[in-house]
């Protein structure tokens, strides 16, 4: 929750907030990269960090944010005048009086731009407006006074709208004195190319198994089967931690159950399957279903064209996939209908269709390609 006590967008359920964050696992490139640009003095004014989407940006971000805000400017050198050895870590002590500020919310120099709560509707606004941008502008102007480092932290840079992004792409343009603008983006095409030009990009990759249960285990989340959950989490820990928070590893697992009764369909597996996402309050599962399914297609199609299934995220499955994409032309064929159902799935939020009637929808298709496929 943010200081008003609204929820805060940035935050994933199940997991502390970024600037809580104690570790960042399994990104020492993209942290050493700063660290180099830091130490040699080519320390650009705005980062852009881009990479999948909980692979450990939002805290890159925060640390880089506290560390600048942290570290002199000058120390001066030792006894002698000698310049300082460059910082080997971004690490801050936890005590530190910057560390505790930030933990409070309560860092002066320090500017979150992220969706506001819309007073009017009781929720979250779907996206960052210019209106956030012109208070982050006073933020700047007011702070200026203080002196020092400041920051801004945009979280994501994709969720600005038209207005909003054209602000901030004047503010880059003509950067404030001493500030630093960290700009998380888990999908830089959307951004104005104006803007992506005017960054130096950090780029985050995907967590091994093993990193994946380790920064779980720091989150304070249940890793659990590590090996399932990094396979259909593609290696980002807030991926992960939906699936666990919604019993994602149960779901996959009744969908390869069912579909391993293709071609001849369990009807009633399928129905128990569809009702599932019919529950009243029942929206993030559905959308969890959506995408395990579309998962479940796009491994299909994979093992069709490179002849492996890769790790098992669930009993059975491995087998399954062979057997329903034996050759490159069914990966072909399951590609098709990921996108066709995808389209269809997506019409079908958009008016409404009763979650259970969509949900079969889908099955009944994959299962009649599943025919085709097995008798081709």
């Amino acid at each position: 929750m943010s200081d008003e006590g609204h929820p805060e967008p940035d935050r994933v359920e199940g997991a502390p907030h970024p600037r809580d964050t104690a570790r960042l696992i399994g990104q020492d490139t993209a942290e050493a990269a700063f660290l180099d640009a830091y130490g040699s003095g080519r320390l650009h004014h705005a980062w852009l960090l881009t990479g999948p989407l909980g692979v450990g940006k939002a805290t890159l971000a925060w640390r880089i944010a506290r560390f600048l805000l942290a570290t002199p400017e000058d120390d001066g050198g030792g006894l002698f005048g000698d310049p300082a050895p460059a910082p080997a870590s971004l690490e801050i002590a936890p005590d530190h009086p910057v560390a505790r500020r930030i933990h409070a919310g309560s860092e002066p120099r320090l500017f979150p731009l992220r969706r506001a709560w819309d007073d009017d509707k009781k929720r979250l606004k779907t996206v960052i407006t210019v209106d956030e941008v012109r208070r982050m502008k006073s933020f700047l102007h007011l702070s200026a006074t203080d002196g020092g480092r400041r920051a801004v932290i945009v979280d994501p840079a994709d969720e600005m709208n038209t207005a909003a992004a054209n602000a901030l792409l004047k503010m880059l343009e003509e950067p404030p004195h001493g500030v630093t603008f960290l700009l998380i983006s888990h999908q830089p095409s959307r951004l104005l190319p104006t803007i992506r030009s005017r960054c130096r990009e950090l780029r985050l990759t995907t967590l091994s198994p093993d990193a994946l249960t380790k920064a779980m285990t720091a989150a304070g989340a249940d890793a659990g089967n590590g090996a399932a959950l990094a396979t259909l989490a593609g290696g980002s820990v807030g991926e992960a931690i939906r699936l666990t928070n919604l019993d994602g590893l149960d779901t996959y697992a009744a969908i390869v159950r069912l579909f391993s009764t293709l071609p001849r369909l369990d009807r009633p597996q399928a129905l128990k399957l569809a009702e599932s996402a019919a529950q009243r309050g029942a929206e993030e599962k559905l959308s969890l279903l959506l995408d395990l399914l579309d998962l479940f297609l796009a491994r299909l199609a994979r093992a069709g064209a490179t002849g492996t299934t890769g790790p098992e995220a669930a009993p059975g499955e491995a087998q399954l996939l062979s057997r329903l994409a034996p050759h490159a032309a069914a990966g072909r064929r399951w590609a098709e209908l990921s996108q066709s159902l995808g389209a269809r799935a997506r019409h079908g939020r958009a008016v409404n269709l009763d979650p259970a009637a969509l949900i079969l929808d889908m099955v009944l298709k994959i299962d009649e390609a599943a025919r085709d496929t097995i008798s081709a």
